[in-house]
């Protein structure tokens, strides 16, 4: 069957060209999120390699798969996205906003979260593996979730990385010495949305107390791409209580899925504005019955891939 698309392709049927590639759109999306970390740099990369695939079908020799030569031209064009995402601008905080000291300053990284609609499968997208894969010199990461996630062979991604099987060995040792261990509990278990949204009533009240106490005692709160990072209760206390709720604003959050995790639209109200206004996304890490980690992500660029809001008129929704 694929021959006869890829021959009616080659003849300019752009509808067998649809027929080709859709069946492998999904995947392919996801594969340049691991890669990217960015929902909007996968869609633009997957359309990339979608039309340079249609321009370049009489250079499709058969020799692999249809899936493994759309592979080689996502990858490779997820590489050179990645070293221009390198040079992006990182904008940390207003001029008006003094943070405490974090207990740790890391790489600034560019990263956004995804819908789980989007995703099927929760170790291969949660954040604490995205944001580990994001570290990863650009190729290292190309081995691992090409070896790793999607079971190619050593040989198949020496071919589609120009390398050697040596090389790619290394790589993937390398690699898989800096993984996170993989999240505990399966997606949306009732436990782990019950204790998120414990979490989330807390932030609502405006009660840093009750936040804090819901946390693991090493817990960890991000800001990518902001540097600074806040472990335990009383950094995280001290960040709420100067950065998070300052000037008396207040929050309400819709929930929401990303990363095979849970996570809450933010919206804030400050002085007299009865209007709620979108102010980025929250993703929770649950362990056990305690929040281990939640990430704050500032950018609303990403809001209508969650079909949320810019503002809300009055009082939202409840989340129940």
């Amino acid at each position: 069957m694929n021959a006869s698309l890829v021959a009616r392709a080659r003849a300019g049927d752009g509808a067998a060209f649809g027929a080709l590639v859709e069946r492998y759109r999904r995947e392919l999306y996801v594969h340049c999120y691991r890669m990217l970390g960015s929902v909007q740099d996968a869609e633009d990369v997957l359309q990339e390699t979608l039309t340079a695939a249609w321009r370049g079908l009489d250079g499709f020799a058969g020799r692999s798969s249809v899936r493994t030569w759309l592979y080689r031209i996502a990858t490779n064009r997820c590489l050179n996205a990645a070293r221009d995402a390198s040079r992006r601008p990182v904008t940390v905080f207003p001029p008006d906003v003094t943070p405490p000291e974090p207990t740790r300053l890391a790489e600034p990284l560019w990263l956004q979260p995804v819908p789980d609609a989007l995703v099927e499968t929760r170790e291969a997208v949660s954040l604490a593996f995205i944001t580990a894969v994001q570290l990863m010199p650009a190729k290292q990461r190309a081995v691992l979730v090409l070896r790793d996630v999607l079971g190619f062979r050593a040989a198949e991604v020496a071919d589609l990385l120009d390398t050697t099987e040596d090389a790619v060995n290394a790589a993937l040792k390398r690699a898989r010495s800096v993984l996170p261990a993989p999240p505990a509990a399966g997606p949306g278990t009732p436990r782990e949305q019950a204790a998120a949204g414990r979490f989330a009533e807390a932030i609502e009240r405006g009660d840093v107390d009750a936040v804090v106490a819901l946390l693991t005692d090493d817990a960890w709160l991000t800001m990518p791409p902001a540097p600074h990072q806040y472990q335990g209760r009383m950094a995280i206390a001290d960040f709420l209580r100067r950065v998070g709720f300052r000037n008396g604003r207040r929050y309400r959050l819709l929930p929401v899925g990303a990363n095979g995790q849970p996570a809450f639209g933010a919206y804030i109200q400050e002085g007299d504005d009865p209007a709620w206004h979108a102010h980025g996304l929250i993703v929770v890490t649950v362990t056990g019955d305690e929040v281990s980690a939640f990430t704050r992500f500032m950018d609303n660029a990403v809001l209508p891939w969650f079909d949320l809001p810019s503002r809300i008129d009055g009082e939202p929704l409840g989340r129940h």
